[in-house]
């Protein structure tokens, strides 16, 4: 716009200057050469003349502009030095309440240091009696300490549908069977489970460092025909041998079930752990009855847990993954138990259902043996945390184990330091099936 304007403007000014020489030598007869003269120097002069006054108004121009700018830089300096003013406010108000929190907090985290000393040393001068005690023969994990004494924790949240530890826990299978061969080991135990000699007991699982129950875990015990108890590990491998495995699991599964009821009555946060043999997932008859039974009480599954073993997990094939995606289909969480070394993928486990993992505490206290993992004890549970899995520490029987696994940021505990396995009490199961094959109907 503006270069039209200065056309526009030499146009006019050479048609005027043209125009002035042209009446010059017309009109008033000057010749041309003087009349040409006079129109160059008309034309000269209104070009300096233009040119002059563009100067001039572009000078005021520039001079508002410039005016204009001081009047905005004075304002932002102005706010600037307002903002400064605040900053400044702020960091004080800031060190005065840092200096404040500071004075409260430093009495409170020495008092709590010297609190952590007082139970380190504790806790050392407890391992050191119980080592003590045991060298002399007084103490053994199986009986130390447990609720029947008078000073131990009150960890079982319900002990009118607990029975008090059996003596005769532990007998060695060494000496029931030994005069048996294979054979007549599983006829014997096909026979306790005829004759409903298949008990449930319960284990406490505590929170650390607060030991207060959180879940049980549902263990099977045989009782022979002279009342000797068999803890599970002496006649599973058996079992499992005569293919009675499914039929026992089908009788333990029906009463977990029945305790898991009596317990959401009287505390809605507690849960149960139940085992789960390998078998049992691959016997389609078996497992058929278990599913139409667990969907029948699916709003259990927050409360029941299934647990099965890291060596049967690593050899699951197609039909048992299958039924395992069959029950985690219908809510049910799964526990890995019985880990002998921590060569995990936690992203693989929670995707298949799994939400604990029980490690023994020695393996994640032996410090030897980290290297051959894939990852350092002290890191599980925070990883299996990423992949919303709880770790439980398993077989806990001394109060030095506690202290270096709450070290560990292990939150879940479990073992004879807290409680021995338990049996539950007859009325607790009262209406149970004596069928080895629990129908959904009967429930």
């Amino acid at each position: 716009m503006t270069r039209i304007s200065a056309v526009f403007v030499a146009i006019c000014m050479v048609l005027i200057s043209a125009s002035i020489g042209a009446a010059l030598y017309l009109g008033a007869g000057i010749p041309p050469l003087p009349a040409a003269i006079v129109a160059l120097t008309l034309f000269v002069g209104l070009a300096l003349y233009n040119t002059i006054a563009n100067r001039l108004r572009d000078r005021s121009d520039v001079g508002d502009q410039i005016a204009d700018l001081s009047r905005g830089t004075a304002d932002l300096a102005r706010q600037v030095a307002e903002i400064g003013r605040r900053l400044n406010v702020m960091e004080s108000r800031v060190d005065t309440t840092v200096n404040k929190a500071r004075g409260a907090v430093d009495p409170l985290a020495a008092e709590i240091g010297e609190l952590g000393g007082l139970v380190k040393q504790l806790a050392e001068s407890v391992a050191a009696h119980e080592t003590e005690l045991r060298g002399r023969g007084s103490v053994s994990p199986e009986t130390a300490p447990t609720e029947t004494d008078p000073e131990a924790p009150a960890v079982i949240a319900d002990k009118a549908e607990l029975g008090e530890p059996d003596a005769k826990f532990y007998t060695p299978a060494s000496t029931e069977f030994r005069s048996l061969g294979r054979d007549g080991i599983v006829r014997t135990i096909s026979a306790a489970v005829e004759g409903n000699r298949i008990d449930l007991y319960l284990q406490p699982i505590v929170t650390l460092p607060q030991r207060k129950v959180r879940y049980y875990e549902a263990v099977s015990r045989l009782r022979t025909e002279n009342g000797d108890i068999l803890a599970a590990d002496d006649f599973i491998d058996y079992a499992e041998s005569g293919g009675l495995l499914p039929k026992i699991d089908n009788i333990l599964l029906f009463r977990c079930v029945q305790v898991v009821r009596r317990l959401l009555l009287k505390n809605r946060d507690v849960g149960l752990f139940c085992n789960v043999s390998a078998a049992t997932l691959s016997d389609t008859t078996y497992f058929q009855q278990v599913l139409e039974f667990m969907e029948a009480n699916k709003a259990l599954a927050p409360s029941l847990v299934f647990e099965f073993r890291q060596s049967a997990l690593r050899s699951f094939g197609p039909i048992e993954n299958e039924s395992l995606a069959a029950l985690a289909d219908r809510g049910f969480r799964f526990s890995l138990d019985h880990v002998t070394d921590l060569r995990i993928e936690p992203r693989d486990m929670f995707e298949r259902g799994f939400r604990f993992m029980k490690v023994p505490a020695k393996l994640l206290l032996n410090r030897a043996n980290a290297g051959q993992s894939d990852i350092h004890p002290a890191d599980l549970a925070d990883l299996l945390a990423r992949s919303s899995i709880e770790l439980i520490a398993e077989r806990i029987e001394g109060e030095s184990t506690v202290v270096d696994l709450l070290d560990y940021d292990v939150k879940f505990g479990q073992g004879f330091l807290f409680s021995p396995p338990r049996p539950v009490r007859a009325e607790a199961l009262a209406g149970a099936s004596s069928s080895a094959e629990p129908a959904p109907q009967t429930v």
